[in-house]
C-alpha cells in the first residue's frame, strides 16, 4: 500500500515553540513543542496550507491592562492571535482544521479535589475555539504526563507522543 502523506519539502523551517509562543507561517514550516499542563492548539487551511500553533500556558490573565498587547501565555490572547492571522489571510475561521493538545496533570496527588490549572486550560480553550467558530476536528486532552506535539503545515499532520508520569517507590 503506497504513503498517502506529503513529502516534506526538501528544505523546511523548523520552529520549536516555548510556553508562551505563537507561530503562524506557511506550507515550508514544521512546528513542534512540549507541553505538561499547557495547551497547544494547532490550526492549518488544507487549500492555502498555511497555519499555525500557539503553546499557552494559562486560561487567561489576571489583570486586563487597556491596550495591552496579545500575549501568547494566555488561551484567550492566543486565540485572538490566530482570529488575527485569520483576517490577514482573508480567510474564515470554518476554513482551518482546528486541532488540540496537551493540558496533563502534572501533579495528580497534591491536586485531589482542586480543579487543576490544565483542567482550566482545556476548558477555556474548547470554550473560546467554539465561540468564534474554530471546531475542533481533533483533540488529544487531559490524561497524566507530557506530550511532544509535532505539526507539519506542508501537509497538516501533527505527531502526538504522550509519555505518561511513572511514579517511582
Amino acid at each position: 500500500m503506497a504513503d498517502s502523506r506529503m513529502p516534506a519539502p526538501p528544505f523546511y523551517i523548523d520552529i520549536f515553540l516555548q510556553p508562551g509562543d505563537f507561530y503562524f507561517g506557511d506550507s515550508d514550516t514544521r512546528i513542534r513543542t512540549i507541553l505538561g499542563s499547557c495547551v497547544a492548539i494547532t490550526i492549518w487551511h488544507p487549500i492555502l496550507r498555511i497555519g499555525g500553533m500557539c503553546h499557552y500556558m494559562l486560561p487567561k490573565t489576571a489583570q486586563r491592562q487597556q491596550h495591552h498587547p496579545l500575549d501568547g501565555r494566555y488561551a484567550e490572547d492566543a486565540v485572538q492571535m490566530f482570529l488575527k492571522e485569520i483576517k490577514k489571510s482573508h480567510t474564515h475561521p470554518r476554513d482551518f482544521e482546528i486541532k488540540m493538545f496537551g493540558g496533563g496533570n502534572q501533579f495528580p496527588q497534591q491536586n485531589s479535589g482542586l480543579f487543576p490549572i490544565s483542567d482550566r486550560n482545556i476548558e477555556l480553550g474548547s470554550s473560546l475555539l467554539a465561540q468564534h467558530g474554530l471546531q475542533l476536528k481533533s483533540q488529544h486532552l487531559g490524561g497524566v504526563g507530557h506530550r511532544n506535539v509535532m505539526f507539519d503545515l506542508w501537509s497538516g499532520d501533527v505527531w502526538v507522543k504522550h509519555v505518561e508520569k511513572v511514579s517511582t517507590p
